[in-house]
């Protein structure tokens, strides 16, 4: 778990040269990416669903919120505790994501963008749960202090479930900002899927973004058991730019663009240059989507001082790179380095921030002019690969940070549900100290593999100790996990040709292809029904977005429904995948008489051919 952060600004930082990363064969960044995404069901929170794929997890946390009389169950835990922080939760949520947003089709041609989504929506649906009334906010449950004198499982946790809130009396404008910024991405991601869902997420990202502004205050200040874990030391201005950044990157509201035009000076999106970008502190990221806005011939009035926003984005793509006039530290190894507590977090991060940069100048036609000289966008994209084949395994020790990829990588996770016996394999009860004296000391591998779990990672000097109880470097965090699973997609997939300059939102209609809809018959008493909602150009290619309903016309309770579907050729979201077929989505296990249930998918082709091929009604 993250504690006290210093901010860095412009601060000089040292760079040390002349040695570059060991050459190693090609990874598969394919598996890194299923992988990366498995991650985030080893972290969730409350009633697991019965597509869980992590199967020594079971369910926890069942009565949190209760005590305030508020369903606060789902969500994530942050890293190897039991605690739900809903900073770096919601921090979480948008990188994801952002990363679909960018790279999503790369995501598609791997298979993995509906889990990815169903780890955006794990997220979303606690971070509703959390924000009940338009100006109260949950920002935490369970508190860091109880749970660290614990060492258990959290299908046992006997540790306080308190929760936290922030509102107009206790105020928490980065709490607020982030998790509006998060609901704004997340309506992005569910856009062409679900658009109920979508529109449920802007307005709540709406709310929180005028509470967060109108109501002026540190979360930390009001949340005081967050301090020594999360503080907030940058403040709330740059969350304020970061969810007004996102919610115009949503809708295209003017209001939006407004407020980063007249807000930047004062807020400091026009003058902080930054050297890192995490959970805390969002100034780069604010300042990448303000210069591809920029890019995209947005700036309008405020041309100027979005190139301010632009001059700083770039100023932290060279001082990762070495190229600027104060540079990010490296190890010997040739890994950014920040600091000694969880320093992948930052590598990460930034990797993301190079990667969709470099993808943006070059859909610009652009190069990256730092102090030292231009950059290309394919040498920023290299650099980027070049950390994330670090943490793969191409360093000084040929150690893989991310569990369960390659050979030699962590065995013995500062996590507690890895590192005890799945209440599957014994239930027998795991009591608080108890933990510690059978589970945390042993001196063994986890008897559960948190596979893609991203730890924290080797010091300045590439050393790295694999023990459970050096939790500045085998901790592993979801928001390691979060901005990775993008730069994963796009070194996997390619850049496909894709303009990333092109609006994500107000497609150009196009003609549209005949649905034939599955009449309804008194033999056949679940009916299946297509019809293409929508369509637009991409890179000279035609795109339809289909909704199917499968209705339950008879008058019994539908159970064990199993869909056959052929000639699917795009991602499809509202169903899981079991072998060759489709059952019910996640969060349903039946349909009563006379309902319905709709699935989307999207595809350059004509609509698939859906069937019920079983089901069976009780």
């Amino acid at each position: 778990m993250e504690k006290l952060l210093k901010l860095f600004s412009i601060a000089p930082l040292f760079l040390l040269l002349g040695i570059l990363p060991l050459a190693f064969a090609g990874h598969d960044y394919g598996q890194a990416l299923s992988k990366s995404i498995l991650f985030f069901e080893a972290q969730r929170s409350g009633y697991l669903p019965k597509n869980q794929r992590v199967q020594w997890r079971g369910n926890s946390g069942l009565n949190d919120g209760k005590a305030s009389g508020v369903d606060l169950v789902g969500g994530y835990y942050d890293a190897g505790d039991n605690v739900k922080f809903g900073l770096p939760m919601a921090f979480t949520v948008t990188m994801m994501s952002w990363s679909i947003i960018e790279y999503g089709s790369q995501m598609a041609s791997s298979g993995e963008l509906s889990n990815a989504m169903d780890a955006v929506k794990w997220g979303t649906d606690y971070l509703i749960k959390a924000h009940p009334q338009p100006n109260v906010l949950y920002g935490e449950v369970g508190d860091g202090n109880t749970d660290h004198y614990c060492w258990q499982r959290p299908e046992d946790m006997t540790t306080s479930r308190a929760s936290y809130r922030v509102d107009p009396s206790n105020p928490g404008s980065d709490l607020a900002g982030e998790t509006a910024a998060a609901m704004a991405a997340a309506s992005i991601v569910f856009r062409r899927y679900n658009s109920a869902y979508s529109n449920e997420l802007l307005n709540h990202a709406y709310q929180l973004f005028e509470f967060a502004d109108k109501y002026r205050g540190k979360y930390d200040s009001s949340i005081t058991v967050a301090q020594k874990y999360y503080r907030s030391v940058s403040g709330y201005a740059d969350e304020l730019l970061w969810a007004a950044a996102w919610l115009y990157k949503a809708t295209n509201n003017q209001h939006y663009l407004d407020y980063l035009g007249n807000n930047g000076e004062a807020l400091g999106g026009t003058g902080w240059a930054m050297t890192e970008f995490g959970w805390d502190v969002k100034y780069s990221g604010v300042q990448t989507l303000v210069a591809k806005f920029l890019m995209q011939g947005k700036g309008g009035r405020y041309t100027e001082e979005f190139q301010q926003y632009q001059q700083k984005a770039e100023y932290f793509m060279c001082s990762c790179m070495g190229k600027g006039s104060q540079n990010v530290q490296r190890t010997p190894g040739g890994l950014l380095y920040r600091q000694r507590w969880n320093n992948m977090q930052f590598v990460t991060s930034a990797s993301f921030l190079l990667t969709i940069y470099s993808d943006y100048l070059a859909s610009a036609g652009k190069s990256l002019k730092c102090s030292s000289g231009y950059v290309s966008p394919s040498e920023i994209l290299s650099f980027a690969k070049s950390q994330v084949d670090y943490i793969l395994g191409d360093n000084p020790r040929a150690t893989s940070y991310m569990v369960g990829y390659g050979n030699n990588y962590p065995r013995q996770v500062h996590h507690r549900g890895s590192s005890i016996v799945s209440i599957k394999a014994d239930p027998s009860f795991v009591s608080c100290r108890g933990g510690y004296a059978t589970w945390f000391s042993r001196k063994a591998s986890d008897p559960n593999t948190l596979t893609g779990a991203m730890v924290g990672g080797p010091d300045a000097y590439d050393n790295f100790a694999d023990q459970r109880d050096n939790y500045e470097q085998t901790e592993p965090a979801t928001y390691n996990n979060a901005p990775l699973i993008g730069v994963l997609a796009r070194l996997n997939g390619g850049q496909s040709g894709y303009n990333q300059l092109l609006p994500v939102a107000n497609p150009k209609p196009v003609p549209q292809p005949k649905v034939n809809p599955t009449p309804a018959s008194s033999s056949n008493p679940i009916t299946v029904e297509q019809k293409m909602t929508d369509s637009w150009l991409n890179h000279g290619r035609t795109y339809y977005r289909y909704s199917t309903i499968v209705t339950n016309k008879s008058a019994k309770t539908l159970k064990n429904l199993k869909i056959s579907i052929n000639k699917l050729y795009g991602p499809l979201w509202g169903l899981t995948k079991f072998g060759d077929s489709y059952s019910f989505p996640a969060w349903i296990n039946s349909l009563p008489a006379g309902k319905s249930i709709e699935f989307v998918y999207i595809q350059s082709a004509s609509p698939a051919n859906v069937w019920v091929s079983a089901y069976t009604l009780a």
